[in-house]
């Protein structure tokens, strides 16, 4: 097993053969469930992995310590990718002693119907191995309840459960410095936005919790461990939290027969005239929302349309705004545009959407098509494309 720094080891395991992530997102490079072990005058277990790799995990384990036994489990976060094993552990180890807070034990007792020998900790409460002592942080509602991290002062390595995470299977390397960090990055945005981006406040909040300690590592449950590009991810958190954007455009449809898809080339062509170099466009059909969602939560700009479908709106834009609405994101400018056939209705429900739900600034008039584009629609378009560049500067 890998040692991270002195006495501590990574002892995680990577599904490449998982499709979606919680049943939703995609995972084309797998993902990491990451596990650490401190071993000291104590042996400390930092969370575990999903149940379906637990004769790998134990394995790990034991080529570190062999028949020693585990003091503590500490459960940073108690979704069953990472407590999965918990049941399992305790038959291994009965008299393992599990660290949580208050939240963690009723989610312990829930899922898995253990209880007993608990350690509770609070916030700024400390546990000695030893030579290393963890410090904790409770950080509820990123993601979930529950949620905490622990600093060991000693090496000062924070492990953080979901926070900074991403997705991604680790390709042999481990550490930031020791591998190429690039497909890392927007699977990071992808992550954040689509698992935690609801929270940006609880983040904040996190953020602020840790803003006066010391850490030269980062151990998230998923992905590498982060060291060399520490701050770059800790900012990327805070920017992201604080829905902090760049300049730049998504520019989302619908279509079923092409006549709307030429409306969005339209609209994104002339905003690119107008000077936006940063300009993705998605068919809301074909491209997995999950991408869509990322690159809302990167770029300032967006402009969604769809047509009328059975006098509504477009299925597959109607679940993309109900996405985006369940975020909570931000200071966000908003076009857009619609077109039918015989009953108009996808222009009003999208307004409808942002004034009840995103609550984002629009910007210059929506267009509405009715069955194909005319020389007079297509300036509209052209139109709206020039206000979005210009809200943009």
């Amino acid at each position: 097993m890998i040692e991270i720094v002195k006495d501590t080891y990574y002892v995680g395991v990577n599904d490449r053969k998982k499709e979606k992530f919680e049943g939703l997102w995609p995972l084309p490079n797998g993902v990491s469930y990451n596990s650490y072990l401190i071993v000291d005058e104590k042996v400390c277990l930092i969370d575990t992995v999903e149940a379906d790799f637990f004769s790998q995990f134990i394995e790990n384990i034991r080529e570190v310590i062999g028949d020693r036994p585990i003091d503590y489990i500490v459960t940073h976060h108690m979704e069953p990718d990472h407590s999965g094993s918990f049941a399992l552990m305790r038959k291994y180890y009965p008299e393992v002693q599990v660290v949580g807070n208050k939240k963690s034990f009723d989610l312990l007792k829930g899922f898995y119907g253990l209880s007993g020998g608990e350690v509770e900790v609070k916030n700024g409460d400390t546990l000695c191995l030893g030579r290393h002592t963890l410090k904790f942080f409770l950080t509820p509602m990123v993601h979930w309840p529950e949620t905490m991290m622990s600093l060991d002062e000693a090496s000062q390595t924070l492990f953080t459960g979901d926070a900074f995470g991403c997705f991604g299977a680790l390709n042999g390397g481990l550490v930031d410095s020791e591998i190429n960090c690039e497909p890392f990055w927007l699977e990071m945005v992808r992550y954040y936005s689509n698992i935690v981006g609801k929270y940006g406040t609880p983040v904040q909040n996190a953020l602020k919790k840790l803003a006066g300690e010391q850490f030269d590592y980062i151990c998230s449950t998923h992905g590498p461990v982060w060291h060399e590009h520490l701050q770059r991810v800790v900012g990327l958190y805070d920017r992201m939290s604080r829905y902090e954007t760049e300049p730049g455009l998504v520019i989302c449809y619908g279509t079923m027969y092409g006549n709307t898809e030429r409306m969005a080339e339209e609209i994104a062509r002339a905003a690119s005239q107008a000077g936006v170099k940063n300009i993705v466009v998605y068919n809301v059909s074909k491209t997995h929302h999950s991408y869509i969602i990322r690159d809302v939560f990167r770029y300032k700009g967006l402009i969604v349309g769809a047509p009328t479908y059975n006098t509504g709106l477009y299925h597959e834009m109607d679940v993309l705004l109900s996405e985006l609405a369940n975020r909570d994101i931000k200071d966000h400018l908003l076009g857009w545009f619609g077109s039918y056939g015989w009953a108009s209705k996808a222009v009003s429900k999208i307004r409808e959407w942002n004034e009840t739900a995103l609550h984002f600034e629009a910007v210059g008039e929506p267009v509405e098509m009715k069955q194909a584009l005319t020389p007079e629609v297509t300036e509209q378009c052209r139109a709206l494309g020039r206000a979005m560049a210009e809200k943009l500067g």
